[in-house]
């Protein structure tokens, strides 16, 4: 292929790194395709309008990540850029999967996840008692809980300007198909959580807020009333898997070699976690599932990463380190 004259070769670094941005890439591109294509085999319709400027954000990023790696190198710049347009572009087209999942009908399992906290001694309503004698607890764990969002952009920008290029691709690909297996298990094993199942009502003097949550999304799409996907304003309809818990353990994997931030992400992510089950309303074995689905998605995306390079690293310990490039890290 013919290059303009001003054009740098890449070196095999930037090489390695093409690869796994492809891959995820690929990823996103057939998650895209499932959404757009889904109104043809269900009553669903694409609000086309709502994912333009996703769409234009994310292009905007990803070109300027190609210049960034071909035209002017900088590892930094251009993975901070290419993996930002990456979070862009699977957040505009995961959330519609997830209503897609959803309206799937399959029967409720509230009585089995309820079982089976009851199984491992676990007393929802005793926690959420314990948390409402103390608010200003709950106000930190809350603020914890939120900061799902914000983390992932942090994260990308630590690991890029870190110069942990190959450790960021780890991490898109553990956040890429960590997201997905917890959609398609929310599909098949749908949950209302735990304040519906149990009929509790907001005035009783709870924590938890009805006006907060998305039950009625949920049962809109269970019941076909809803019926349109889009990028942005989408409800978090998941309980079983927890994504919060999945996710904060990604984001706590993903900093702890990146030394200034190392302990305020096993902070905040720890926090996050301990706030799943009364801020998400979800049962104790959402948690569970979701801490076993991130160790197992981080590491696979580790050895799937040492595939694609010529580094190597161990896989031994919970925080093991992804491969290495020829040159940095």
């Amino acid at each position: 292929m013919l290059r303009p004259a001003h054009a740098r070769p890449l070196d095999d670094d930037a090489l390695s790194l093409g690869r796994l941005d492809r891959s995820i890439w690929l990823l996103i591109a057939a998650v895209a395709c499932v959404v757009f294509l889904s109104p043809l085999a269900s009553g669903f319709q694409v609000g086309w309008r709502t994912f333009l400027a996703p769409a234009a954000v994310a292009s905007v990023f990803g070109l300027a990540a190609v210049f960034y790696t071909r035209m002017r190198p900088d590892r930094r710049l251009a993975s901070a850029l290419g993996c930002t347009a990456q979070l862009i572009a699977f957040a505009a087209v995961a959330a519609p999967l997830s209503y897609l999942a959803a309206a799937l009908n399959f029967p409720l399992r509230d009585g089995l996840f309820d079982a089976a906290d009851r199984a491992l001694g676990f007393d929802w309503a005793s926690l959420l008692a314990w948390m409402n004698a103390r608010s200003s607890l709950f106000a930190i764990l809350d603020l914890a809980y939120a900061s799902f969002l914000p983390q992932a952009a942090v994260t990308v920008l630590c690991l890029s300007f870190c110069d942990q290029a190959l450790r960021l691709r780890t991490f898109m690909l553990a956040f890429v198909v960590t997201t997905l297996i917890t959609i398609v298990i929310s599909g098949v094993l749908p949950a209302y959580g735990v304040w519906m199942h149990h009929g509790l009502q907001a005035e009783a003097g709870s924590i938890l807020p009805a006006s907060h949550t998305s039950w009625a999304a949920f049962g809109a799409l269970r019941d076909g009333t809803l019926r349109l996907l889009v990028a942005s304003g989408s409800e978090g309809i998941i309980t079983f898997p927890s994504l919060h818990a999945a996710l904060g353990v990604i984001f706590l994997l993903a900093l702890w070699r990146v030394p200034l931030v190392r302990w305020a992400g096993v902070v905040v992510n720890v926090l996050m976690i301990a706030a799943t089950p009364i801020d998400g309303s979800h049962y104790l074995v959402d948690v569970i599932a979701g801490v076993a689905i991130a160790l197992i998605c981080w590491f696979g995306a580790g050895a799937f990463a040492r595939r694609k390079t010529r580094g190597g690293y161990s896989l031994s310990g919970a925080f093991a380190r992804p491969p290495r490039l020829a040159a940095g890290e």
